[in-house]
């Protein structure tokens, strides 16, 4: 199965187009699913068939899902405070009914991330095409799997749960009560639920494409989510420049407006597998609208980039670490090694990654930014470092 995540910024229109890509795939025979998560129902309204909590059919090989984020956080937390009854007690602490629930701010978010997990495992469709949220937010869920599992992992480290035929003792010991047994059943859960997110995300067979309006804002919204997909290790295998003007605008106010759509769109061609999206003269609804978007099919590459190391101990001593981050720049970028792994700033975005093995074993000797490439070079430790290399 092919995963397309689609994501712009807000206004740009991507859920037309996410909702045109699912269209023209199904068009040719491919079972696409097209999964959303807007509380308002902007698949459906592009679609002309309104879209809920449970997958419907639009048409024979088309299905739209807008999973319901309030009725999944009230399972999660019911769940939760199921396990966690006895602490609860102890504590004092009084329940809360189903009917009082509301979804925190990231819900919705939540919810996306598990129906994009269930579907993948369902092996029902060819074609999983996702709307993402707008851009900031989509980079954030984009990155949660990841940090989610992080934060699992330094705070019940799965070599405690090994120990527990000696919590109590430990807890006598300490005086302080250990870790209940549900609390890393819990724990070891969400982590297999991650894994599998993260698992589809980082598949060679998902791709990310991006939907801008041509123009100063979307250039610059461009350029932050091409950076942040970079730090990320992807790339976007096209960028749908949305609502393009024909150039016969006689129009002078649209014609002034035309030569800035063709200024971004200039810029963006060398840099993007740019394709063009007409405007229509008004917002696109129904299956004609969509077809007449002529958005392209799905690419069979994928987003993932790869971060190589190259072996430069018989030249110049090092091993040297290529992390491609497209228009970085120089004042932005900030790196701090902590331990086995290594934190990369660029600008308002970080991220948290594990140095490959062979990097562990040496010592940051320097780092350069050339040609939008983060070259990071290590030197072997001696006291680590295999002897006789």
């Amino acid at each position: 199965m092919r995963t397309l995540l689609i994501t712009g910024p807000g206004g740009s229109g991507r859920s037309t187009l996410a909702a045109a890509t699912a269209q023209a795939a199904a068009g040719t025979g491919t079972r696409t699913l097209l999964l959303g998560a807007d509380r308002a129902d902007t698949l459906g309204a592009a679609l002309g068939a309104a879209t809920g909590p449970a997958p419907a059919r639009v048409t024979e090989h088309l299905t739209a899902w807008r999973p319901d984020a309030t009725e999944s956080f009230r399972a999660d937390l019911t769940a939760f405070q199921d396990r966690a009854s006895t602490a609860l007690e102890l504590l004092g602490a009084a329940r809360l009914d189903a009917e009082e629930l509301t979804p925190l701010p990231g819900a919705e978010e939540l919810a996306l991330l598990r129906a994009l997990r269930d579907a993948a495992l369902s092996e029902a469709y060819d074609l999983l095409v996702v709307d993402l949220p707008p851009t900031p937010h989509a980079l954030a869920l984009l990155a949660l799997p990841e940090e989610l599992r992080r934060y699992l992992r330094r705070l019940l480290p799965a070599e405690r749960q090994a120990a527990r035929a000696l919590r109590p003792v430990l807890g006598r010991l300490a005086g302080v009560p250990m870790p209940s047994e549900w609390l890393y059943d819990t724990a070891g859960r969400w982590d297999v639920e991650l894994a599998a997110v993260e698992a589809v995300l980082a598949d060679r067979n998902t791709s990310v494409r991006l939907v801008a309006e041509p123009g100063p804002a979307g250039a610059d919204a461009v350029r932050a989510a091409g950076l942040a997909l970079a730090l990320r290790g992807l790339r976007p295998d096209v960028l749908l420049a949305n609502r393009v003007l024909p150039e016969s605008v006689e129009d002078t106010w649209l014609a002034g407006l035309g030569v800035q759509q063709r200024k971004t769109l200039d810029e963006w061609q060398g840099a993007y597998d740019v394709h063009h999206v007409p405007h229509l003269g008004h917002d696109p609804r129904g299956t004609d609208d969509l077809a007449a978007l002529a958005v392209p099919g799905v690419n069979a590459v994928g987003s993932t980039v790869e971060w190589p190391v190259t072996d430069r101990l018989a030249e110049d001593g090092v091993l040297v670490w290529h992390i491609p981050l497209p228009g970085a720049i120089r004042d932005d970028l900030d790196l701090v090694r902590r331990g086995d792994e290594l934190v990369v700033t660029v600008g308002r975005f970080r991220r948290i990654v594990p140095l490959p093995s062979a990097l562990r074993r040496c010592t940051v000797a320097g780092a350069a930014l050339r040609e939008g490439e983060l070259r990071i070079r290590f030197t072997p430790d001696p006291d680590l470092w295999p002897q006789g290399r």
